[in-house]
């Protein structure tokens, strides 16, 4: 703020050569300013990837015991789970104890989601990384069933997302399910492929009455929001990254099959 302010009373005392003066003496004052209160990014960026560590696994172990009990299959979903974010050694076993905590009987929700929310409030992307890291376990049965749907749209009121939003990405996971694994531009049979078109669309968000160039920008929009860099760089913890990578090859491969449908339509 320091930086701006002097730019605008440079100029106003002398003009252009003075406002770049101004510039430089703000941005020394803001840098001063900042090792004086001690700020560390680097802290504040640990702190939120803890945070969002620790709500992603405890939650998990919530949706898990919505039903009233964590069930043999439940807990190997959550195993399939800690092993498609690649997490091994102390991290796998503290993903395992977070787990545990959040499916015991004195867990609460609304503390650890106002936890989340005190580094979460302003970041967009790390709430929509939340949801569809949980969206991810419900799913990976391949259904979400009332109760678990129950808890995450509490999850999702909490954390400042509409029913109806919720309800758009709880389709949209669903139909990015079903490209999990397959490279873009794959063959798609005569058989199958009217029903993937369709699922195609309800991954990326869109409607076949859409232009291509407003397909194409929803696609641009999605892949942007898992780009790697720019979700460590708001606080996303690496070893989470690999939900975020197998997510975009989803979208990328249902938009290569609308592109291909259209192309030859």
């Amino acid at each position: 703020m320091a930086k701006f302010i002097g730019a605008f009373l440079g100029f106003l005392m002398g003009g252009p050569l003075f406002a770049l003066l101004g510039f430089g003496v703000g941005v020394m004052f803001d840098r001063g300013l900042k090792q004086a209160m001690g700020f560390n990014y680097g802290a504040e960026r640990e702190r939120i990837q803890g945070v969002l560590f620790e709500t992603v696994f405890r939650v998990m172990g919530h949706v898990a015991k919505a039903d009233g009990r964590v069930c043999e299959s439940e807990v190997a979903q959550a195993e399939a789970i800690i092993a498609q974010f690649g997490l091994t050694g102390a991290r796998r076993q503290e993903a395992i104890t977070l787990f545990k905590e959040g499916s015991a009987d004195e867990f609460q929700l609304e503390p650890q989601i106002s936890d989340f929310m005190s580094v979460a409030r302003t970041q967009p992307l790390l709430r929509q990384m939340l949801l569809e890291a949980l969206l991810t376990m419900a799913l990976a049965d391949g259904e979400v069933d009332s109760a678990e749907k129950t808890i995450l749209l509490r999850v999702a009121g909490y954390i400042g997302v509409s029913a109806r939003d919720f309800q758009r990405l709880l389709d949209m996971a669903m139909a990015q399910r079903q490209f999990h694994g397959r490279g873009a531009g794959g063959q798609q049979s005569a058989r199958s492929s009217a029903s993937e078109l369709q699922a195609a669309y309800k991954a990326i968000g869109v409607t076949e009455a859409m232009t291509d160039a407003e397909i194409k920008r929803a696609y641009r929009k999605l892949m942007s929001q898992h780009h790697p860099d720019k979700l460590i760089a708001k606080g996303v913890p690496e070893d989470m990254m690999k939900i975020a990578t197998e997510k975009s090859q989803e979208i990328q491969a249902a938009y290569e099959l609308i592109k291909d449908s259209r192309k030859h339509g």
